[in-house]
């Protein structure tokens, strides 16, 4: 069976995400992972989850290593990974500025080293039990686990859109997680999770590449890419990192057009700014047979995980609805 994943990023209580995690299960997906961001606690539903399912793996996508302290990530993790029975997948990631600073109150710099600190200690906590380390970030005095994690190793993947941070994952991932790529990209990225792997003694066949996917299901493809393109507008408007990937990826006009508008508070603009051929390069969107289209698109570029995140209409029942007929048209 092809492997394929399902994330959920807000819009949905946590139970209607319960009930959608026990469909995916039962329709053939591999994974289920649940974003940070603003909707609802990852760990809370992903624990849920795990007591509400068998075999469908379990990961965060990502878990902000800025936003809680690096202890509490792991403590969060091996409880996720006990409840469901070593299905955890502990998917870690940097975050934004933009967000971290404002919206939590937290400090924020050196995001690269700072996930490096965090794997290390995350890692050595749930192997020994006990914990002391100086890094260039972070500093943990000592400590201790007062339970055994069912894993003394969990898989840990790593958000990644640019060079530095892929290397890091050919350097000391099980995984990488791209977002927004392209078909061309993915090949790019490849290249860096190689020459970080190489530069570690490690195989890059090591690494699962796995790749979050906007999607929209819909009657026809540009009702599909009208449902996307206030999505896309955020992100390449408000976000720094995915306005500068937007460009990089043959869309400068388009992210600083995106961007000037979300800058004077203009968000319909900033949507109306958004080219189809953008939502095109970056998203699963269209009919059904469309959308297994372009997954299958992304496998042949190289992604071996492809993850669904559906972009939902509305909240509430409607948004559930939306969600099912994802799962049901991109399942395997």
């Amino acid at each position: 069976m092809a492997r394929i994943g399902v994330a959920f990023y807000g819009g949905l209580a946590p139970g209607e995400i319960v009930d959608c995690v026990k469909m995916a299960e039962e329709l053939g997906y591999e994974s289920a992972w649940m974003a940070e961001g603003h909707g609802g606690d990852q760990f809370a539903v992903l624990a849920a989850c795990a007591l509400a399912t068998q075999r469908i793996l379990l990961g965060t996508s990502i878990s902000s290593v800025f936003v809680r302290s690096v202890p509490t990530i792991a403590m969060a993790a091996a409880t996720v990974d006990h409840l469901s029975q070593r299905r955890f997948i502990l998917g870690l990631g940097s975050s934004h500025k933009v967000q971290v600073e404002p919206e939590h109150g937290l400090p924020y710099g050196q995001p690269v080293q700072r996930v490096r600190d965090s794997v290390v200690i995350i890692r050595t906590l749930l192997r020994d039990g006990v914990v002391s380390y100086q890094g260039k970030t972070v500093t943990i005095e000592r400590f201790d686990l007062w339970f055994r994690p069912i894993r003394q190793e969990i898989p840990i993947y790593l958000g990644a859109l640019f060079p530095k941070m892929l290397e890091v994952c050919g350097e000391i991932a099980q995984g990488a997680i791209l977002v927004w790529s392209t078909l061309e990209t993915v090949a790019q990225a490849v290249a860096h999770i190689t020459e970080g792997a190489r530069r570690a003694g490690r195989r890059p066949e090591e690494v699962d590449l796995a790749a979050l996917l906007p999607c929209s299901v819909a009657a026809s493809q540009q009702e599909a890419f009208d449902v996307l393109r206030p999505v896309v507008a955020f992100y390449a408007g408000f976000f720094p990192r995915y306005h500068r990937l937007i460009a990089a990826q043959g869309f400068p006009e388009a992210a600083q057009a995106i961007r000037a508008a979300w800058g004077k508070g203009d968000q319909a603009g900033a949507a109306r700014a958004v080219p189809d051929a953008l939502i095109a390069a970056v998203a699963v969107a269209g009919t059904p047979a469309e959308c297994r289209e372009r997954i299958e698109a992304y496998r042949s570029s190289g992604i071996a995980l492809p993850i669904i995140f559906p972009v939902l209409r509305s909240a509430g029942p409607a948004g559930k609805q939306d969600m099912i007929d994802a799962l049901r048209a991109c399942a395997p």
